[in-house]
């Protein structure tokens, strides 16, 4: 005998009823049965269903530039600067006795610091380190005529650069650590006091700019000075004193120039564990050479202090944007479970009647995830318009750089992704609905 039965639709109105359906209807699989019942739910909750899309596709376009701008950040605090980081030691000295060579003071100074155990060599700067700030700039072209064309032209042009210089004392590749790959380091001779050195050591990056193809030991690098300066080495990776724009922060290049003033930086290369006990130590020696000068505490330094204090902001700008973006996850997560509970308490007794005529908690459970899947499809397919719209804005107004099309799948796989989990909870509640609950009185 075939009976037919009229099943109450899960969506809350228990007091209406839907198409006679067979039982083996009802219990067949959510993927091929509960579609279409889900659509009529979401027709008749148009406004809480409307409200949940729009938050998850806000969600998605603002944590998909967010989590651009988080890894953005993430890349350029992260910028290897060619040095051996962790075992220098920075310390500034300020003025010395009246009618001292500052030459004289340093050679000095060099050997009561050479002296410090640990130590294991100490060079003399004018303060530009990477990421020091101290920061100078030089124009140089790979020829003659590329001079003369930006000098016409009041501008570097395509062919020449305007790389990070350094200088120091003697000993300087080895003090920070550098891969000198081609060429040799400078010899005693060549160290000068003023701007026009006869060679210098290039990073690699700028012998590919100004030297493409070509082998750059003994090309000429044109300033605008009387006699051009020629190329004797290149280091792998050295990065500008103060970033600048991407693409050009490792055009450096390092001259044999000597501190000529009596304020001057001692580089001092150490054990990682020795470099605090260095630094004491050194001050104490530098204030007995010449008890006269100023040693200031702010001006004792590790490496390390100092790249941390460059990107001090980036650093907190990344903890924000986390924060914002973390947030901003859990109060979708929140939304989404919060309406879950909502409408499985209002449909707890259709439910019920679907659980007495043979709905498995599998089905139910299928049942509520399936519905929570669409609406986070629908905000992440407009949430990913908005994401596109919000980067391009951002490109017009902060500079921001494109948005990767990647960010945008793996931003809608993370959506969706939440929204099963934030829902889970409230449909497993749904799915121990007993079958009684059908009997009682609506």
């Amino acid at each position: 005998m075939q009976a037919t039965t009229k099943l109450l639709a899960v969506d809350g109105d228990s007091h209406k009823t839907s198409r006679p359906r067979s039982l083996l209807q009802e219990t067949s699989k959510v993927s091929a049965m509960e579609i279409r019942p889900i659509l009529a739910t979401l027709r008749r909750h148009k406004l809480t269903a409307v409200l949940l899309t729009l938050q998850v596709a806000f969600t998605c376009a603002i944590v998909c530039n967010v989590a651009f701008m988080i890894v953005h950040r993430v890349q350029r605090v992260s910028m290897p600067t060619g040095i051996a980081e962790n075992q220098l030691s920075v310390i500034e000295v300020l003025g010395t006795t009246q009618g001292t060579n500052p030459q004289a003071q340093q050679a000095t100074d060099l050997a009561a610091l050479r002296a410090i155990p640990g130590v294991e060599s100490v060079v003399a700067t004018n303060g530009s380190l990477p990421l020091s700030q101290s920061s100078s700039f030089y124009g140089v072209c790979p020829t003659m005529q590329a001079l003369q064309q930006a000098m016409q032209a009041q501008a570097l042009g395509t062919a020449c650069a305007q790389p990070g210089k350094y200088g120091g004392s003697s000993g300087l590749i080895k003090t920070l650590g550098l891969d000198l790959v081609k060429g040799r380091d400078f010899h005693a001779d060549e160290f000068v006091n003023d701007d026009d050195p006869p060679v210098a050591i290039i990073s690699e990056a700028l012998a590919q700019r100004l030297y493409p193809g070509q082998n750059p030991l003994g090309q000429a690098l044109y300033t605008g000075a009387k006699n051009p300066i020629r190329v004797i080495g290149v280091v792998k990776t050295l990065l500008a004193a103060r970033l600048r724009m991407p693409g050009t922060d490792y055009y450096t290049m390092i001259y044999p120039q000597l501190p000529d003033d009596a304020y001057v930086f001692y580089v001092m290369r150490s054990a990682p564990q020795d470099r605090a006990r260095v630094l004491q130590a050194a001050r104490v020696a530098l204030l007995k050479v010449d008890p006269s000068r100023l040693v200031p505490a702010s001006g004792i330094h590790t490496y390390t202090q100092i790249r941390a204090q460059y990107f001090q902001r980036d650093t907190t700008m990344i903890g924000l944007l986390i924060a914002s973006a973390l947030g901003l996850l859990f109060v979708t997560a929140l939304g989404i479970t919060g309406l879950a509970n909502f409408w499985v308490g209002q449909r707890t007794r259709s439910i019920g009647i679907r659980r007495a005529l043979g709905a498995t908690r599998g089905q139910i459970l299928r049942y509520f995830q399936t519905e929570n899947f669409l609406i986070v499809t629908f905000g992440v397919v407009l949430g990913v318009l908005l994401a596109v719209g919000l980067n391009l804005l951002l490109m017009k107004h902060y500079e921001l750089a494109r948005l990767p099309l990647w960010y945008l799948p793996v931003g809608a796989v993370a959506l969706w992704l939440l929204g099963q989990l934030a829902v889970l909870a409230p449909a497993l509640r749904a799915s121990h609905v007993p079958p009684v609950v059908a009997t009682r009185s609506v």
